[in-house]
């Protein structure tokens, strides 16, 4: 995407009242924690043989679907489970980074709590209409890709669209 393009998408964006940010990430939140009932309804079924935490995983599944189709608006392609696994993959990071923490590991939970937060700005990217499939493409095919240019450091393509989303959500909050 150029320059221009993402300062009018920008721009757009502000004017819009179309968009609760604050109400729709409590409800990306609720979403993150949805999957991980999910995920323990799986385990739990499986640990135990009992059919009640299938049915129970179901219910949670039908919830998770409806919350996220809130946010997930006409996806195209592979949008919506891309968005899933963004949102599932964050807060895995997360949960990890707060057990790091907890063990006095800061600095590993410093890392996977940047890369969780990659991952929640790449799913705002998408489903905010900031970015499509594409611009991921382009960042990987720009002549360094692995070039932060805010810092000098090498960055993976992940990190380098989170960080510019995260750019973009916080000047939209001015």
């Amino acid at each position: 995407m150029q320059p221009d393009e993402l300062l009018k998408k920008v721009k757009d964006f502000k004017e819009s009242d179309k968009v609760d940010l604050s109400s729709k990430e409590d409800l990306a939140v609720a979403v993150m924690n949805l999957i991980g009932i999910e995920e323990h309804l799986f385990f739990t079924y499986n640990k135990t043989g009992k059919e009640k935490y299938l049915e129970l995983l179901n219910e949670a599944r039908e919830l998770r679907k409806k919350y996220l189709a809130q946010i997930v608006k006409n996806p195209e392609g592979e949008i919506w489970c891309i968005s899933k696994h963004l949102l599932s993959s964050s807060m895995r990071l997360m949960e990890v980074g707060t057990k790091k923490l907890n063990e006095g590991k800061k600095q590993e939970a410093k890392d996977l709590f940047e890369k969780g937060y990659e991952l929640w700005n790449i799913f705002w990217g998408l489903n905010l209409n900031l970015i499509d499939v594409e611009d991921v493409k382009a960042a990987d095919d720009d002549k360094d890709p692995e070039i932060n240019l805010d810092k000098g450091e090498k960055v993976s393509v992940f990190a380098k669209l989170g960080k510019t989303i995260q750019k973009i959500l916080d000047c939209c909050k001015e």
